[in-house]
């Protein structure tokens, strides 16, 4: 059995107080990786089940053989570690906020998705995805306007509870309709949240996407023997060349 309790990295940031510490949990007799900003816990790797399904079902509605490919928050590096799965990626660029996250990552830190920074496939990026996503250069600075086949999230709890209070402002349709024009047409956007599927935030999505759908993952939780949820949001950039009329709406 490994020590109880260590804290593997800490850093300062703008918005808070981030740290990975790893800890021996009796429940599971294993060990547990974590991630808090300040004393709020972000994620864990006893829960991975949503997180690795956001990228299973996001590329699964995803049309094309040769993929590139956004990932909107590193963290424990599950969600982009499953999209690699997926023999299609061609690129996979993860946007992630503190270089200490992307740090952990390169020093190869956490056993479950050590070699993920060295993949030639894989570049993480230290910036913020919000800015990004409603900005026009977008995700590449070097190719402004570059177009992605899908745009997979995982950063705020959920669009109701954000970590950051400016980001509220990507969860409405100007936001929605910023983060589809960097993708091509029929290109997926995918989301997980923390929340239940909330009615308003589907119809948000539908001010610019088409084929919207929350889709609930229910997961078995140790700590309690019970069992916890999350929502993976799915929708569709819908195709410039045959839907003129919704084009314009998104362009308006």
């Amino acid at each position: 059995m490994s020590a109880r309790f260590e804290e593997l990295g800490w850093r300062k940031t703008p918005i808070g107080e981030i740290s990975l510490r790893r800890r021996f949990d009796p429940t599971v007799r294993a060990d547990v990786y974590e991630v808090k900003l300040d004393d709020e816990y972000l994620m864990s790797s006893l829960f991975t089940v949503a997180e690795r399904e956001l990228s299973h079902l996001g590329l699964a509605r995803t049309p094309g053989t040769e993929l590139d490919v956004v990932v909107g928050g590193l963290g424990l590096g599950y969600t982009a570690r499953e999209a690699l799965v997926d023999r299609r990626i061609r690129e996979l660029t993860v946007i992630e906020y503190s270089d200490a996250v992307i740090d952990w990552h390169q020093r190869d830190l956490l056993p479950d998705t050590a070699g993920l920074a060295a993949d030639n496939r894989v570049e993480l990026v230290c910036a913020d995805f919000f800015a990004a996503a409603t900005g026009l250069i977008g995700f590449d600075p070097a190719h402004p306007g570059r177009r992605y086949d899908a745009l997979l999230l995982d950063i705020d709890h959920s669009p109701r509870h954000v970590l950051h209070g400016p980001n509220a402002a990507f969860y409405t349709a100007d936001g929605m309709r910023a983060v589809a024009n960097h993708l091509v047409d029929g290109g997926t956007f995918a989301m997980w949240s923390d929340d239940a599927p909330d009615d308003q935030f589907r119809a948000v999505l539908e001010t610019a996407f088409i084929d919207v759908e929350a889709q609930r993952i229910v997961f078995d939780n140790p700590l309690t023997r019970g069992q916890s949820g999350a929502t993976i949001y799915l929708a569709t950039r819908p195709d410039r060349t045959r839907d003129t009329g919704h084009e314009q709406a998104i362009c308006d």
